[in-house]
């Protein structure tokens, strides 16, 4: 594929993009709410969509096929966590959160849990750490997709398409993504079911002909799927991570009711298992094809060298327009949890309309931001996996504990009140201490530390709250 039909392609959806974006300017800018959520309002088919697009970027294609041709089957452990964690949070969180009219995880949290704004501010931090990976990661993935085809320096590519996704996310907000992750949702099923159908063509469409042909190229190990605490790792990394991050819940709060929440989240979540176990099996047939090649370039290379012309083609659209939606959407959220619950919280007086404001000033400053991690990161999961052993050992414990020790069992969750047992110190604790042993430890520490912790400063102090969140409540 010439570099000239890169360009046309690329330059045919930045167009068809903003033109979306600029159709609902005006919906999106009508309040906060509108632009964060798009008013509570999206239908089911445009949940899934929005779901799945934003699951399926580029670190789903480049970056999962990059650690099957590294590790092999033994990163199924990661998607299976990963990816399979999204139809348990559809199963689990999403019909509770669709209830609500939040806009952010962390504003759930301190509104139902423990009524805290400083462990509001310290979720949000938290969670931007993973809007951040995400935003650079599919930058990185489509500078390297690019240098594949075109030859052209990732740097200037990477700057390219940020300003794409930063102006329609500007524009439109969440009405402009959850329309265009529509197309992308839907160029998605379609093109990856030729793609994978013309890569596991290479092999015959055989497991065990594929096997054949690593061990030749002396990849045999690839094979193996190695069962010990790194693969447990792993799983849980993937799973516990997405259950903290903002553009899922995000998601769950845009839908018009619980039942569409959920049901959204688990097709999309059911599509994206299979996708991305088979992404990470296209880095394996890269590897049995071309055993010395630069692992990043694992799937672009297949897409250059290895299917018909066409193919390359439409996957090569394919990727593009999947990773511009999903850093639209990482984008999106990560504006919104600043505005939210930093600005908003310094600045209770702030108006409505000067939100919608902050908000674009802050889609131009983290779409920047998002560029310059893209440019000195290694690999695309690299960035993932951090990013969720950051949250998964700090966020999700704090959460759990926060929605399993309720104050009364008898009621259910209500807004405006402290329906849990957790304390604004017990929260503050769990968070912090749960943050810093995931990193410099494992998440195995932090996530036990996380809920230990909670639990225990939460004992400790739960007399000094118990008069004023009792006065609160009655209020």
């Amino acid at each position: 594929m010439s570099s000239t039909i890169a360009w046309v392609i690329a330059v045919v959806f930045a167009v068809v993009f903003l033109g979306i974006a600029w159709s609902v300017r005006k919906e999106a800018g009508r309040n906060f709410a509108a632009y964060a959520v798009a008013g509570a309002s999206l239908p089911l088919f445009l949940v899934m969509f929005t779901d799945l697009s934003t699951i399926m970027g580029a670190g789903n294609f480049i970056g999962e096929a990059q650690k099957g041709f590294a590790i092999g089957y033994s990163q199924l452990a990661f998607v299976l966590g990963e990816q399979g964690s999204k139809i348990l949070f559809a199963l689990l969180f999403a019909g509770f959160a669709g209830r609500f009219a939040y806009k952010t995880l962390s504003e759930m949290m301190e509104d139902l849990l423990f009524r805290d704004k400083v462990s509001r501010i310290i979720v949000g931090l938290l969670m931007l750490a993973l809007m951040i990976a995400y935003i650079g990661g599919q930058g990185l993935g489509m500078g390297l997709l690019f240098q594949e085809f075109t030859g052209v320096d990732p740097t200037y590519i990477i700057l390219f398409f940020t300003a794409i996704f930063i102006a329609y996310n500007y524009m439109g907000g969440m009405y402009a993504i959850a329309r265009v992750e529509f197309l992308i949702g839907m160029l998605v099923i379609v093109l990856g079911i030729v793609y994978y159908g013309s890569v596991f063509s290479l092999v015959h469409f055989s497991p065990a002909y594929l096997d054949h042909r690593l061990g030749l190229v002396g990849a045999g190990s690839l094979t193996i799927f190695h069962f010990n605490s790194s693969t447990i790792t792993l799983f849980f990394t993937g799973m516990l991570g997405v259950m903290g991050a903002q553009i899922y819940w995000q998601r769950c709060f845009a839908a018009k009711d619980g039942r569409t929440a959920r049901t959204g989240m688990l097709i999309a979540g059911s599509i994206a298992v299979v996708a991305v176990a088979a992404t990470a099996m296209v880095g394996m047939v890269a590897k049995a094809l071309n055993p010395t090649l630069n692992s990043n370039l694992a799937m672009p290379w297949l897409m250059s060298h290895s299917v018909p012309v066409f193919v390359t083609v439409l996957v090569f659209t394919l990727i593009l327009v999947a990773a511009n939606g999903a850093a639209a959407s990482n984008l999106n959220s990560a504006t919104v949890i600043l505005v939210n619950d930093f600005f908003k919280t310094f600045s209770p007086s702030m108006k409505d309309q000067d939100m919608v404001r902050w908000a674009k000033i802050m889609t131009i400053v983290v779409g920047a931001f998002g560029a310059l991690t893209a440019m000195y990161a290694a690999t695309i999961i690299g960035l993932f996996s951090e990013a969720y052993t950051l949250l998964g050992g700090s966020v999700v414990p704090v959460l759990l504990v926060g929605l399993l020790w309720k104050r009364d069992y008898s009621q259910p969750f209500k807004t405006g009140v402290r329906n849990s047992r957790v304390t604004a110190w017990g929260a503050r604790s769990g968070l912090v201490l749960g943050a810093v042993l995931a990193l410099a430890v494992n998440i195995w520490v932090g996530l036990l530390i996380g809920i230990v912790a909670t639990v225990l400063v939460s004992l400790m102090t739960s007399s000094r709250e118990v008069a004023g969140i009792e006065a609160a409540n009655e209020a």
